[in-house]
């Protein structure tokens, strides 16, 4: 049986310097520093990022190209209170991030808002009504 989790997401990155850079940024604690290796932790899975061409080698596959191509993955924080979205949204602004969707409230009930990376990984900050989160920051389904 395989465990239902999710662990790890880790991005190949074109620049591990600037990549790096914006994560912290944003406040994010970074957990291991290497020349070719960075991991933060977060409130549930660990965010990675290594460099590209490395990872498609270890995963025994090409690497992508097209910087601004979606990758047809989307990566999530989501927020305790509906004023949040807002708040990170502004937070990703000042680091530098590309608001790809400014927050509204969104059909579903909640609250969202999309931004990229500099290397165009999309993330949305999403507000869910009636979602909780564990002591560790993990997200709690309504």
């Amino acid at each position: 049986m395989i465990p239902a989790r999710v662990s790890l997401v880790t991005l190949g990155v074109r620049d591990l310097a600037s990549m790096r850079a914006f994560y912290r940024d944003l406040g994010w604690s970074e957990a291991i520093s290497t020349e070719v290796f960075a991991a933060f932790n977060t409130g549930g899975a660990v965010l990675a990022l290594f460099p590209l061409d490395a990872l498609a080698s270890d995963a025994n596959t090409e690497a992508a190209t097209g910087e601004d191509a979606f990758k047809g993955v989307t990566l999530a924080v989501n927020v305790e209170e509906k004023k949040g979205v807002d708040v990170a949204i502004d937070k990703v602004r000042a680091a530098g991030g590309r608001i790809v969707k400014g927050p509204i409230d969104a059909d579903w009930g909640g609250r969202s808002g999309y931004f990229s990376d500099p290397e165009g990984n999309l993330w949305e900050v999403a507000w869910m009504p009636g979602s909780s989160f564990d002591d560790r920051g993990g997200l709690i389904l309504p």
